[in-house]
Formats: C-alpha cells, structure tokens, sequence
C-alpha cells in the first residue's frame, strides 16, 4: 500500500513504461464496457431490423395477440436468434455481453416481440450448459436448421417464485420417465417445438430442491403434452403465455439432462445466464421511453414554451437518464462477468431488479410528461408502461431478487468473519 501511495503521488508525466509495468500486476484490472467492431456490427444490424422490421408493426401484434412468425423467420434469418449456442454444433457461441446488447435493442422496438425471441433462448441455456452432446446435436441443430422456438417449462399454478413446490412429477418405467402435472404461464408455450422441463423424481416432501428434481427435454408433439389457451395478459401481447398440461407423458431416458436429482442446479444455473438479457431488455424499454418522453417534451408547449424548458419536467428526464445509465451498466457488468466464467447470481439479481424497478418507474414518468395523452392507446408510451410490468415479475420476481441479494451478502460476511 505504501508503493501505492507513492505512485499515486508521482506525476504521470513522470511514470516510465518500465514503472507501469512493475505496479500494472498491483493494481487490478476490471470490467471493459468498451465495444468491439464485431459487437458494434451486432448492435448496429439489430438497431436497423428493429427500426425497419419491429417498430412499425408492434402496435399490431399488441392489439391482435398475434404471435409474430414472420419477424421470427427475419431475425432467423440475419443471426439475430440463437447465437449462443456452441460452435461445435453450428452455432456463433455469441458471449452473454453481445447477446445483452442485442437483447437492448431489440426490446427498444417491442419487448413483447422481444420476449418471444429471448424465451426460446432461455428454453435452450439448460441444453446448452447440461445436455450432452448427442442432446445438443439433437435439439440445438433442430433450431439452427429452421426458424422454430424452444420453451423453458418451470413455472406452475401454484409454484413460481417457490420452485421446492413444484408438483409436476416424474416417474420411472424401465427406459422411460411417466410425466403428470401441470405448468403455467409458459412463454412460447404454444409455439415451442419443443420444451425443457423440470419435475419431481424424488417422491420424498423432504427430499432438498438440490436432489428432489430432474430436467427433460420434452417434444412438442409427444402424446398427453397438451398447451391451453393463450392467455390475455395485460402487456408483451405478441408473446405467446400459455399453461401446459402433461398426462402420462412419455420422455425417453435419453432425455434426461445430467441424472436425476440434477434439475434444480440447472435450472437456477440457467437463471444466471438469462437474466442479464432480461435486464438488458428492461433497459430497451426504458431507453424507449426516455427518448419518446424527451421528444415530445420539446414538441408540446404550455405557457407559450415547450414542456422541456419547465424545471419540473427536465428533472423527470434527469431521473429517467440517471435510470437508464445505471441499469445499463448493471447488466453489463453482469454479463461480463458471465464471460469471465465465474458465477454471477449477485451482480444477476442487482441487474434483473434494478432495471425491472426502474423500467416500470421510467415508464411511468414517460406517460406522465405525455399527460392525458400518455394515457391513449394512439401514443406508444401507453403500451410501454403495460409491458414494463412484468420485468418485476418474470423470471424472478423483484421480491426473490433482493432475496437472493441478501442471502449473497449474508454468506459473504459469514466467510469474512471465519
């Protein structure tokens, strides 16, 4: 520290090559937010495909419900789907930093088109990082060959955030597993060629989350997989959120990711992997918002001059920029350090809940500056605020988030005091 301190006093003027290089192993180094040319070419094809392909259509797709195939079969076709899955199998194996910055920009457009997009990536993170390779072959090559979606099936009536209350059970018949049970609010639950489940194996209520289930990979058209109806939620309408009904489903051993009692790593390792993407997406939104809000602060007028001259209204585009900044660097932090290989629950669960939060305050604020305008469906900051919703909900609620903050900590300053 006392070499520090004596360095840090020393004119830079004054530090020779040589001297950097003795203190460059002291001093540590930390993330780079900088972006490469060949993320830039990422960032700047999916800018144009959401400005040309997605803005002008999302107003649709939110007021039909439809699902949006042919944006699908488009971002298909460009890469803009699947690039992170692995080399070997034919995939660009994109890093989680690039996906997020893909995932900004698209959700910018319509987080409901987004979303059906970023589902079928979060369907696929438990293959990718537990299948073998003839299941990667299999079901990864499956969707590189042609513009279809998976769909990652946890979630049940009664179990959300509470995954140990998972009912689904999974029961072992010679080289097969029997599934019953039922999930809800499934993304892509209807569209999905095929799903990653997680059921019960072990018939023990004792049993701890870390044993007592399983993930399968379970084909769209396997007798007694039955999806139901499209449910009618209040945003993100272009995504397609179903429940699915499993009686005496068949799935072949071959499907099992890892062994038995290896579903619940796999499925909170997954969460560590897509919830940067996640908080990227609720910084699109916001960024949306902020720009919608700012553009039209300058175009309507009160007292003779336009809204953005009032102190009160520059203050709420202030917030809303110090919003949008900190939640972008938070997802990137995470996702960086996603791409450094080491686990990122903490900086995942920051990330997730603090663009979650801010998205839903942003998108508030925006409809505010609109005023009663922000509040018809004929401006587009009413749909915003719609879609912000969920981003507190899905894929962990806010509430789970500080949790597992918390807990992070709390284990943390166990370690320090031994």
């Amino acid at each position: 520290m006392a070499f520090l301190n004596k360095l840090t006093a020393t004119p830079l003027r004054q530090l020779t090559s040589r001297s950097y290089a003795a203190v460059s192993h002291v001093i540590p180094t930390g993330p780079s937010f900088g972006i490469t040319d060949d993320q830039k070419q990422f960032q700047d094809l999916t800018r144009k495909f959401v400005r040309e392909e997605i803005i002008p259509v999302a107003a649709h797709y939110d007021k039909t419900g439809e699902y949006p195939w042919d944006i699908i079969k488009k971002a298909w076709s460009l890469g803009l789907m699947n690039n992170h899955i692995p080399a070997d199998i034919g995939g660009m194996d994109i890093d989680c930093y690039t996906s997020c910055l893909i995932a900004e920009e698209l959700a910018y457009g319509c987080t409901g088109i987004m979303t059906a997009l970023e589902a079928s990536g979060l369907g696929q993170t438990p293959v990718i990082i537990g299948g073998n390779q003839e299941q990667k072959k299999k079901y990864l090559g499956r969707l590189l060959e042609e513009p279809i979606v998976a769909a990652y099936a946890v979630t049940e009536p009664g179990a959300g955030s509470d995954v140990n209350g998972i009912r689904t059970k999974a029961e072992r018949k010679g080289d097969e597993y029997i599934l019953n049970g039922q999930k809800m609010w499934i993304t892509n639950g209807g569209v999905a060629n095929w799903y990653f489940v997680l059921a019960r194996t072990n018939p023990d209520p004792k049993a701890p989350a870390s044993k007592a289930f399983t993930g399968f990979i379970v084909d769209r058209d396997t007798p007694g997989l039955t999806p139901g109806r499209k449910e009618q939620n209040m945003g993100q309408r272009a995504s397609d959120t179903r429940g699915i009904t499993f009686e005496d489903v068949r799935v072949p051993k071959e499907n099992v990711l890892i062994g038995e009692g290896a579903g619940f790593k796999i499925a909170m390792g997954t969460f560590d992997k897509t919830r940067p993407p996640v908080a990227a997406g609720a910084v699109g939104l916001a960024q949306r918002c902020l720009d919608e809000a700012l553009k039209y602060s300058l175009e309507r007028k009160t007292f003779g001059v336009p809204i953005a001259y009032h102190q009160a209204v520059q203050f709420m585009l202030a917030d809303m920029a110090i919003g949008v900044e900190t939640s972008r660097l938070a997802y990137r932090l995470s996702a960086w350090e996603v791409d450094q290989g080491r686990r990122n629950s903490y900086y995942a669960s920051i990330a997730k809940c603090h663009a979650a939060d801010m998205a839903n305050k942003i998108a508030s604020d925006a409809v505010q500056i609109f005023g009663g305008n922000g509040f018809n469906t004929e401006y587009p900051v009413e749909k915003l605020m719609r879609d912000a919703k969920i981003y507190q909900i899905y894929e962990g609620t806010s509430q789970i988030q500080r949790l597992i903050i918390s807990r992070n900590m709390l284990e943390e300053a166990k370690q320090s005091a031994k």
